[in-house]
């Protein structure tokens, strides 16, 4: 584990982990994608302490049950939570399954370079007929194949821009060197990528790339997310964890109750006092390097985490805050990895 102690990340998409969040929620329903909503979640989130905010995101439209998941774009919400913090790393859900690799690469390496380095990837694949008639696209059968070869491209297009890439000489009016630009030249079974990229390399080199366990070999993953509580086999292993806390107006078993089933997504749970999951947390600190906690309310929860839970970890050394002006890298204990054409160009 790092010295830094236990990274902790949080959910912020919709109303909570629950699909019947939204009732308990403490705005109208309206308000859910408001540019004050975001931006009110990610700062409580930022002044608690923790290290990263992620944002999750689907291929296809809200269903017609009861309960349908409201959100606007991943990468568009992390983009404005980007621009409105200034310690809290951010990183989008982003399949890879349909999505263009290319684009993909364009649209989080400008998330990068707004928030000057906080910014990562939480890979995800999607799976069913429905997503590939969405998107129009055939459906694609070895969604590993299909994760692999698109993360592959990105990280490849990221480095295709030399740190050193941009010159601005006004001398010469130059504002790049083309020799420091590269074409990463890939082809795979379904689609084909030359490059370089049309964005500069972003100022982390690679952003952090976060993948549930098992879908990526572990070279292409920075932080794995896992629902068990043991380190994988990549730098840096994150617990999943719902959780659900007692509030000053009622347990979490009565908030529970009072939204109905909570489907089991085979994440850690916990239910209770904040004293409980501080305990757990703190044990956890030796097993894993941080947890992703998905809040049942949001609204509920993330005050509960903001005014006793993150306060107590920080006191105790558990866990610590981000260094203002440091890279979501340089948080984690990341080095900032040299493009991989830098020595072959030379």
């Amino acid at each position: 584990m790092s010295n830094s102690g236990l990274y902790l990340a949080i959910e912020v998409d919709g109303d909570g982990a629950h699909p019947a969040a939204w009732r308990r929620a403490a705005h109208a329903p309206d308000q859910l994608l408001t540019p004050r909503r975001v931006r009110s979640v990610a700062t409580i989130a930022e002044n608690a302490g923790f290290t990263l905010a992620t944002v999750d995101d689907d291929l296809l439209p809200p269903g017609d049950g009861p309960n349908p998941a409201g959100r606007i774009g991943a990468v568009e919400r992390a983009a404005f939570i980007a621009a409105a913090t200034s310690t809290l790393g951010v990183a989008p859900t982003v399949s890879t399954t349909y999505t263009e690799p290319f684009h993909v690469s364009s649209q989080l390496a400008s998330i990068d370079h707004i928030s000057t380095g906080r910014a990562g990837w939480a890979v995800s694949q999607s799976a069913g007929a429905a997503a590939a008639r969405a998107w129009g696209r055939p459906l694609v059968e070895d969604r590993a194949r299909e994760a692999r070869d698109s993360t592959r491209v990105v990280r490849d297009l990221w480095d295709s821009w030399e740190d050193d890439a941009v010159i601005r000489d006004v001398a010469t009016s130059r504002y790049l060197d083309r020799d420091r630009l590269h074409y990463i030249d890939f082809t795979g079974e379904t689609f084909a990528v030359k490059g370089p990229a049309i964005v500069p390399r972003p100022p982390q080199g690679q952003l952090v790339v976060f993948a549930p366990e098992g879908l990526l070999p572990a070279d292409l993953v920075d932080v794995t997310l896992t629902n068990a509580t043991a380190r994988a086999a990549t730098p840096l292993t994150f617990t999943e964890i719902e959780v659900a806390l007692d509030t000053g107006s009622a347990t979490a078993a009565q908030r529970i109750a009072d939204l109905g089933p909570w489907p089991d997504r085979g994440r850690l749970r916990y239910t209770g006092p904040a004293d409980g999951l501080i305990k757990l947390l703190t044990d956890l600190a030796g097993a894993v390097d941080g947890a992703r906690l998905h809040p049942l309310v949001l609204d509920e929860d993330l005050a509960v985490l903001s005014r006793l839970v993150v306060p107590a970890l920080l006191r105790s050394r558990i866990a610590a805050r981000p260094v203002p002006g440091a890279s979501l890298r340089t948080t984690l204990g990341l080095a900032r990895p040299a493009s991989r054409f830098q020595e072959t160009a030379r």
